[in-house]
């Protein structure tokens, strides 16, 4: 398969996802830069996670704009398969691509720490190497992750099974204390209504390898590469 990681101004995840795709699945990646506007022509995006544009206005509101962008809505409306980790799910709420926003955590503080994620739907294309129920281990570094949608949007992602991850405890369960950052039903990760376009706040990037303690993050790679074998 061949996979794009975008690259834009204060980005500093996409070497990390780079690595992992490059180095541990041998998969054909390279970068996009963000003022590109050539046609995408690999059958991945990922938008990584960083401070794109220093996090200026609001997370991901200068990001949206950058020429790629507008090749990335094309490709996505293709069925090619988008993936957004944490500022790149902000970017792609900003860009339409992923309904809801990301909001400041509830506690106001930046939070970098392990966190258990409940796998809610294991049909996606994105976790298809996951059993529904699991538990698995990514962290998250975030001071914007609290996601929020009105109730209607809510209503149609719970209805739709588009909400791949819920935020957890070791043992599975999703509550108001399992919750780090006050996202509406515990929601860590979401897909579109298609299922080709995915947002999560918490890194499965740097959970990809044994030497990092935990690879649970590897299999949602394994799953886009199985799917296309």
């Amino acid at each position: 398969m061949k996979f794009g990681v975008i690259i834009f101004p204060a980005s500093n995840c996409a070497e990390d996802c780079y690595y992992v795709l490059s180095s541990l699945l041998n998969q054909n990646t390279k970068y996009l830069w963000h003022k590109s506007s050539e046609a995408i022509d690999t059958d991945v995006v990922i938008l990584s996670g960083g401070f794109s544009f220093g996090d200026y206005l609001r997370c991901g509101a200068i990001a949206r704009f950058s020429p790629v962008m507008e090749r990335v809505i094309e490709f996505a409306g293709k069925g090619g398969l988008v993936i957004g980790i944490c500022n790149g799910f902000q970017i792609l709420t900003e860009s339409g691509l992923l309904p809801g926003t990301l909001m400041k955590n509830t506690c106001l503080k930046f939070i970098c720490s392990p966190q258990y994620l409940k796998v809610e739907n294991n049909y996606s294309v994105f976790s298809k190497k996951y059993n529904s129920g699991d538990v698995i281990n990514c962290p998250i570094a975030h001071n914007e992750g609290n996601y929020f949608a009105d109730e209607n949007t809510i209503n149609k992602l719970e209805k739709n099974n588009q909400i791949l991850f819920r935020y957890c405890d070791e043992n599975g369960n999703v509550n108001d204390s399992t919750n780090p950052n006050g996202s509406v039903n515990n929601i860590a990760g979401i897909i579109n209504i298609e299922g080709n376009v995915l947002g999560l706040m918490p890194h499965p990037e740097r959970s990809s390898e044994k030497i990092l303690l935990c690879d649970d993050g590897i299999k949602l790679f394994k799953s886009i590469i199985e799917s296309y074998n």
